[in-house]
């Protein structure tokens, strides 16, 4: 397996072999901005380079923002900055976080910068220092993936896990690789979410609107759009509920394409419909 290293503007792009490094990352994040008044010089050369050479990359932002409201600004604004072939997008909670916002709403704060850029339809995940995890209820933040860093000795090799169940561990800041001359953050998965989870066809949001039977304030229908990860996990439920029934009947790949996100959208309504048909939607045991 490859590295997963997170960049900004403290490694310039054009100190990087771009040629050696290609062939040593299976995943680059990068920083996009530092609140919404410093966006990251570098962001876009990184995200160049990594599409001349074929290297999946996300996106992370870090937030300055000061309340709920701000919080949602520079969401927006991280979305005007975001490459469009982002793989997927992170809020980093860390000590300028808290100073800026406080502490009063900061989990709140940060789970609407989420949320917007949820809607925005792509995978969003929660990066936060590992002594801020349990503190101020960022403990209670959704997301689709955490990331926590941990770094024990700090040399450069992993040591010290998180104390806390994540999906990528930055396990060092003093990382030596081949294809560029400083130190950078390396970063390992920790979870059940395999690396093509990560670095998958990012799936857009789709137009589908189910009806829910709540109504809204003018007396209408509330019309409920799922995300992105909300339609892989019911795809993936509903080919384990479809295999289940006939055990021969789904090919192994339909898995991997769903866990990819590469399952097209008239496919997965094919699935449902077969799924309504042999009721298996609400779980039945039929």
């Amino acid at each position: 397996m490859g590295k997963i290293v997170d960049l900004s503007h403290h490694q310039p792009s054009n100190k990087i072999d771009w040629v050696k490094a290609s062939k040593d990352i299976d995943l680059v994040i990068i920083r996009v901005q530092y609140g919404s008044k410093i966006e990251d010089k570098e962001h876009k050369n990184h995200v160049a380079n990594c599409k001349k050479y074929g290297i999946p990359f996300g996106h992370y932002a870090y937030g300055c923002f000061v309340s709920v409201n701000d919080a949602i600004t520079e969401a927006n604004d991280f979305l005007k900055r975001a490459d469009k072939d982002a793989k997927f997008l992170v809020l980093d909670v860390e000590g300028d976080t808290v100073k800026a916002c406080g502490t009063k709403n900061l989990a709140q704060a940060s789970q609407a910068f989420i949320d917007t850029c949820k809607k925005a339809g792509f995978k969003v995940g929660f990066y936060t220092s590992h002594e801020l995890y349990k503190q101020y209820g960022l403990d209670k933040v959704k997301a689709d993936f955490l990331w926590l860093p941990r770094y024990g000795k700090d040399n450069g090799t992993p040591d010290l896990k998180p104390a806390y169940p994540c999906d990528l561990w930055q396990y060092s800041q003093n990382c030596k690789v081949s294809w560029y001359g400083g130190t950078v953050d390396l970063n390992l998965l920790n979870g059940s979410k395999p690396l093509e989870w990560f670095t998958g066809k990012q799936v857009q949001a789709v137009n589908i609107a189910v009806t829910t039977q709540n109504k809204t304030n003018n007396g209408g229908i509330r019309m409920y759009q799922p995300s992105n990860s909300e339609l892989m996990n019911a795809t993936l439920r509903v080919l384990s509920r479809l295999s289940q029934k006939d055990l021969n009947g789904i090919s192994k790949d339909w898995y991997t394409k769903a866990q990819k996100g590469e399952i097209p959208l008239d496919d997965v309504v094919g699935l449902l419909y077969v799924a309504l048909d042999r009721e298996l939607i609400q779980g039945s045991n039929k």
